[in-house]
């Protein structure tokens, strides 16, 4: 790639960090006005309107590969659409969940967050909304420490002699789903802890970023596919690992595959095959986390917490901002 094409790269990732900040803060705003309140959809719509606003105002013209997939009547965030400026702009791919943990959030549970990812246009990989067996570490080992292809043990004792710990240090983040039960008793018979979460495997997936702060090593489970690629460019900003690989429930899985004209189920995706070249990465805390604290709201003023990631500058930026509500984040 030549030096003009990566000055560009810089450019576009530089400008849009903030906008998309401000994108994911708008989005957790709106959605912790329904913390609590048991009221699912009134959250995730009320994200999605905050979150869109801002991303119109992206100085790029970015595609939306990873989003809302019709489920609702507002299109503003849909697959497929234009965000942004004008097509003669540095054009580039957007992955959002502007409230990912919907029912968490509706319960005052923990780990509710907004999430916008910029890359690279065609570097996202374009799956449909289906699930995902996935499996993740945190940055500092030796590439292909794990893999789908090996039993829950096998992963984890590497993932054990690669820290210099025993298996029984390890602690791994699961989805608490019936689906998991012989997943669960692999993982304890393999002599490691569980951290077991309700939703939010993107927080899940993030903590592993993190393990001195968070407690987490290693997430394990099959949950959305559309989530495993947010959680993907978060571990492409660190220098993380991770594989996927797609899950067939039914036949109407099998038809949105046909229509994604993907026709190999078997197919493991490694990190580089969900996202590739240049990311940047941020989500804000709607309620508070392992990782984020969530909005704050009393007064005359809101605060929130966001983590932004670049995987060009391995750059992790924790950012704590207060708005007024008399105005617009800023």
């Amino acid at each position: 790639m030549n030096d003009a094409a990566n000055s560009d790269q810089v450019d576009y990732g530089r400008m849009c960090m903030m906008g998309i900040v401000r994108a994911t803060e708008a989005a957790a705003l709106a959605a912790a006005k329904f913390t609590g309140r048991g009221d699912e959809m009134g959250g995730d719509e009320a994200a999605l309107g905050g979150m869109a606003e801002q991303l119109q105002q992206l100085p790029v013209c970015g595609r939306i590969i990873v989003g809302e997939h019709g489920f609702s009547d507002d299109e503003r965030l849909q697959v497929g659409r234009l965000l942004g400026g004008s097509g003669d702009r540095h054009q580039v791919d957007i992955a959002l969940m502007p409230l990912e943990g919907t029912s968490i959030n509706a319960r005052a549970l923990s780990n509710a967050l907004s999430v916008v990812v910029i890359a690279e246009k065609n570097s996202l990989l374009q799956i449909p909304p289906i699930y995902m067996d996935k499996i993740a570490i945190g940055p500092g080992f030796e590439p292909g420490l794990i893999g789908l292809d090996r039993t829950p043990q096998e992963n984890i004792e590497a993932l054990a002699g690669a820290k210099g710990v025993d298996s029984r240090d390890i602690t791994v983040c699961i989805l608490d789903r019936s689906r998991h039960r012989e997943l669960i008793e692999q993982v304890r018979a393999a002599g490691a802890a569980i951290r077991l979460i309700g939703d939010g495997d993107i927080a899940g997936v993030i903590q592993t970023t993190d393990p001195e702060e968070t407690g987490i090593d290693m997430v394990l489970g099959v949950g959305g596919a559309d989530q495993g690629i947010l959680a993907a460019a978060a571990l492409q900003c660190t220098g993380g690992q991770m594989e996927g690989r797609l899950v067939l429930r039914d036949g109407s899985d099998r038809k949105l595959l046909d229509k994604y004209e993907i026709d190999d189920i078997s197919r493991i995706y490694s990190l580089d095959d969900m996202i590739g070249g240049d990311v940047t990465f941020a989500a804000t805390g709607v309620t508070d986390g392992y990782l984020l604290e969530g909005v704050r709201r009393g007064g005359l003023q809101s605060s929130t917490q966001s983590i932004v990631m670049r995987a060009s500058s391995g750059s992790v930026r924790i950012i704590d901002t207060m708005h007024n509500h008399a105005g617009k984040p800023v």
